[in-house]
Order: C-alpha cells, then sequence, then structure tokens
C-alpha cells in the first residue's frame, strides 16, 4: 500500500471520487480503475458533479480550479463516510497525443497531485473518451449485435484517430452510436477481461494506467 493510501487504513469503507465533463465518461473512467485495481473492489465509486475545465487554464488558475475540485472531493468522501483513497478527473482534450498533450498533463497531474491528500489520476483523453473504447473492438458487438468496428478503426493508434464518436456513428451502422453507449461498452469489456488487452495502442489510456498503477492495491 503506498504512503497515500495508508492514511486511510483502518478507518472505513474507502471512497473513491470521480470528476469529468459528464457522467458518461466517468463510468467509462470507473472501469477502467476496476479493471486495473481490481484489489479496489470495496471501495465505492462515486461522482462529483462539477464540469472539469482544467486544460486551458495554467498558474495560480489552475492552481485554484484543482483546489477547488479537490475540495468538492473530500467533502464528498466525508459525506460518504469513508477516507478518500482516489481522486480521478477526466477531460477530453479534442486533440492528438502531441506538444500540446504532454504540457497539459504535466502540468495538471503535477497540481493534482501536489494538493490531492489521497491517490490521484487525470485522465486526459486523446481525443476523447471513444478513442479509449476503440482499444476494444470485441466489446462493441457484447452491447449492440449487428455492431462491428470498421477495419480502419481497429488495431490503430487510436490517439490518432481524430473525432472518434463522430466516427463510431458513421461506422458502426445502425442503431446509431450515442455517447450514452460508452459506459456498457466499457463495462462489456470490463466483464470480457478486454480492458487489461487493447487492440493497437493510445498514448492517453497507457499513460493513465501507468498512473493508476502507482495507487495503492487495496482500501
Amino acid at each position: 500500500m503506498s504512503r497515500r493510501g495508508a492514511k486511510g487504513a483502518g478507518v472505513g469503507r474507502g471512497v473513491i471520487v470521480l470528476a469529468g465533463e459528464d457522467a458518461n465518461d466517468c463510468q467509462i473512467l470507473a472501469e477502467f480503475i476496476k479493471a486495473h485495481h481490481p484489489g479496489l473492489g470495496d471501495a465505492k465509486i462515486v461522482r462529483i458533479n462539477d464540469p472539469v475545465r482544467l486544460k486551458k487554464k495554467t498558474g495560480a488558475t489552475l492552481e485554484e480550479n484543482v483546489r477547488v475540485l479537490v475540495g468538492k472531493a473530500k467533502g464528498r468522501a466525508l459525506r460518504e463516510k469513508g477516507p478518500l483513497v482516489g481522486f480521478a478527473v477526466h477531460e477530453d482534450l479534442d486533440d492528438y497525443a502531441g506538444n500540446r498533450y504532454r504540457t497539459v498533463r504535466q502540468a495538471v497531474s503535477a497540481e493534482l497531485s501536489r494538493q490531492c491528500p489521497a491517490e490521484a489520476a487525470y485522465a486526459l483523453a486523446a481525443w476523447e473518451s471513444e478513442s479509449w473504447l476503440l482499444l476494444f473492438p470485441e466489446a462493441f458487438a457484447q452491447v449492440r449485435p449487428k455492431w462491428k468496428v470498421p477495419a480502419q478503426l481497429r488495431g490503430k493508434d487510436t490517439g490518432l484517430i481524430d473525432s472518434p464518436k463522430e466516427k463510431l456513428k458513421r461506422g458502426l451502422g445502425s442503431p446509431s452510436f450515442r455517447e450514452s453507449d460508452g459506459p456498457a461498452i466499457a463495462k462489456k469489456a470490463l466483464e470480457k477481461g478486454l480492458l487489461t488487452a487493447p487492440v493497437g495502442r493510445n498514448t492517453s489510456h497507457s499513460d493513465l494506467v501507468a498512473e493508476l498503477a502507482h495507487w495503492p492495491t487495496h482500501t
């Protein structure tokens, strides 16, 4: 167990707080956390509704925005009557995993780590959460049997596929893909053991998995 994880030991059921652009992204993020930290299965995963707008912030503005989010996370854990053992924050970059991605991720991750009393992770998706879902193409048919991810979207560097959400809407067929399908796809991928065996690559996904690896293995 890490130093931060140990701080909450023996206090009660651990709490993992998520923040993101919307509920769908947070639900997808929750499945990734479960996949890469099955030992945290006893932790309660909850969400704060505050919209995340960190990727364009710098300096004192970034510091203040992170302070507000961390404060909300600590408050939510208190309401759940358990120690805060993890805080994960999601944003879509709407861009490739290039220089801008590295600059934003380094700055925000460092500030989250500095201010959060528990383990923290910054889930900065390049382009969108849907680019992560494309790493698990077999899960789509588990949700909609008629769906098949087109060959041009399979086994690729999905961080280099711009606007993956729109490409899925056009490429999967009927019924049309919706953002609300994302959590169901991630859940099926977890159930089928796919989330730890991506098909293709995505730097932003790999960075998130690496960051989660530093979290405590149990609450």
